[in-house]
């Protein structure tokens, strides 16, 4: 069995995918493989990764979510790490990795690094630990830039496995559908301090789509989302304040890209969801937060800018 199996959706993106694959059969640690998830390409990306040492799966477009999900159940690994076609590691990752696997955890946070179209590097360096439970870990990790991104996070397969993880077929933002509940729900966690994930922020992304239909659609994917991790952490019988009030208060950020009737709309159900009770108020400035959004979400969301 291989320390961990790589799972790599891929989806016309012949400028990138070299650099990316580039990037795993460069690391110092070679304990993997790798799985490459033909998303029903046009372009040449598959014929550029079968120069590589990669098993191809082939598959008619349905989407990221789904090819991470057709990646995974042919995984073998002992950690599960996906990687996104447009974004490169560092090196050592998997070197570093490795080092905190001694405890046996089921999840091991890294850290991450912006690249823009311009050049612009932004390097985001959080804060450490080891042998947390889900719970504590979640405390911590929720307050980190990047959170319910998936890339940023090995996970033990036996775990995600024994759990039923699986991403929301047909839906956008499947990481925040997902990942909250394989932080809270771990038995131990580690984060480590090494950088070494470049999230690549191209103008091209699927996520940076300029028209308002996909903005509409991003928020209803999100939206419900918010309702299944409620339903789930529900179930789980964890301690899930601070989850709950994380996703809530992610899901009210949400609803104000979108306009007129349709953010009214948002407004109502979130009412009627009593999303806004889901707020911490352990504090002033949390309770004062919490009165400003019921009034305004947009308001409120340009003055925590």
């Amino acid at each position: 069995m291989p320390k961990f199996s790589i799972i790599i959706p891929v989806y016309n993106v012949e400028e990138y995918i070299g650099r990316c694959l580039d990037s795993v059969f460069k690391q110092t640690m070679k304990d993997f493989e790798v799985i490459v998830v033909d998303d029903g390409c046009t372009d040449k990306s598959i014929e550029i990764a079968k120069e590589y040492d990669v098993e191809v799966i082939t598959s008619k477009h349905v989407s990221v979510s789904e090819a991470r999900n057709i990646g995974e159940k042919k995984a073998t690994g002992e950690y599960l790490l996906f990687l996104d076609s447009d974004d490169y590691w560092d090196k050592d990752l998997l070197k570093e990795i490795t080092k905190s696997l001694e405890n046996k955890p089921d999840l091991v946070r890294f850290q991450v690094r912006t690249v823009t179209d311009q050049d612009e590097i932004t390097d985001y360096k959080e804060t450490t630990f080891k042998d947390k439970n889900g719970i504590e870990a979640f405390e911590i990790i929720s307050k980190f830039h990047f959170v319910e991104s998936v890339w940023c996070y090995a996970i033990r397969r036996a775990y995600y496995e024994k759990e039923k993880f699986s991403f929301a077929k047909n839906m956008i933002h499947e990481d925040f559908g997902l990942t909250p509940l394989i932080i809270i729900k771990a038995g131990k966690v580690n984060s480590i301090n090494y950088i070494g994930y470049n999230y690549y922020r191209r103008q091209g992304s699927i996520m940076n789509k300029p028209d308002y239909e996909w903005t509409k659609k991003k928020v209803n994917d999100f939206y419900n989302h918010y309702l299944y991790l409620i339903k789930e952490i529900d179930k789980s019988k964890l301690d899930s304040k601070i989850f709950k009030s994380f996703i809530a208060n992610s899901l009210i950020l949400k609803i104000c890209e979108v306009k007129g009737k349709d953010y009214k709309e948002y407004k109502k159900l979130l009412k009627e969801n009593k999303v806004y009770d889901n707020l911490l108020t352990d504090t002033t400035n949390r309770k004062i937060k919490k009165v400003l959004f019921r009034i305004s979400p947009k308001l409120t969301s340009k003055l925590l800018k």
